[in-house]
């Protein structure tokens, strides 16, 4: 068993096994492949157990980041990032029948453009219930990163449709410019999640304090939106990249890694009602 601040892990993702009681945490842990860890107190952690690993010439042989897993019309899909030598970074489609895997490519390669420097999927699935993975085109090709989305087949196998653009990270009035410019916005992380007729999207970026996690609210309620941002972030020091999910019992938690230095991250763990009721779905 390993104790939570002993798990160095980045971008934490938790799917809840609400029948067997059993958590299953996703994220960024510095292997070729990815793994889960299981738990059935968010303290206590099993594993790695892999659930992804490349086989002889697959494409990718770097930044395996940023993994998360969604149940989708009775099957386990996880969308990740990857990149090799001499091919933008991108996230694929893994498809598996249960959620210690074994993962296989559901898409061939990315479905995000092939010549955009993109990270960060997720799965959103619209008020009409078509599939969109939301992600970032990076702010290493762009300048100001870039919020976008791109739809999906059915199958969510490849992208149906041109990508489109939701929001620039300089347009939260809490990010900052990186490296001393005034151009290197960074946009991170995207989470999308409804609260009632509202859609919100936890994000992250680099504030006054560091890393941090903000809040964008869709005025229209939909994807295409428009994205108006909060203020101040909610998280502002020197941690983000979160996701909300349900515990055992029902109730909703926000978990995101902290600090963001290696190799000191770690996940946190919070309820939602502790840290803002204006998020509860």
């Amino acid at each position: 068993m390993i104790v939570r601040q002993q798990l160095r892990i980045r971008d934490p993702y938790v799917l809840t096994d609400v029948a067997e009681g059993v958590y299953y945490l996703y994220g960024t842990n510095h292997v070729e492949g990815f793994d889960v860890y299981t738990s059935r107190d968010l303290e206590l952690w099993e594993g790695p157990f892999p659930v992804f690993r490349p086989d002889a010439g697959f494409w990718a042989d770097r930044d395996y980041w940023a993994p998360e897993v969604h149940e989708y019309r009775g099957r386990y899909y996880m969308l990740a990032t990857l990149k090799a030598e001499g091919r933008c970074r991108g996230t694929q489609v893994f498809v598996s029948e249960r959620p210690l895997g074994p993962f296989l490519p559901c898409s061939e390669g990315p479905v995000t453009p092939r010549d955009w420097e993109c990270l960060d999927g997720t799965l959103h699935i619209d008020e009409e219930g078509k599939p969109w993975m939301v992600f970032c085109h990076e702010w290493l090709q762009v300048g100001d990163g870039e919020m976008c989305a791109v739809p999906l087949s059915d199958t969510l196998d490849a992208a149906s449709g041109p990508p489109e653009l939701l929001f620039k990270a300089s347009e939260a009035p809490w990010t900052v410019a990186r490296r001393g410019t005034d151009t290197d916005y960074i946009t991170d992380g995207p989470f999308l999640f409804r609260n009632g007729e509202r859609l919100l999207m936890l994000w992250s970026s680099f504030g006054g304090d560091g890393y941090s996690l903000g809040i964008a609210r869709s005025a229209s309620g939909s994807l295409r939106g428009p994205w108006l941002h909060d203020e101040q972030p909610l998280f502002g020091q020197d941690g983000g990249h979160g996701m909300l999910f349900r515990d055992t019992q029902g109730e909703w938690m926000l978990t995101y890694h902290k600090p963001n230095r290696s190799p000191e991250e770690r996940a946190v763990f919070y309820s939602l009602a502790d840290v803002d009721a204006d998020l509860l779905p």
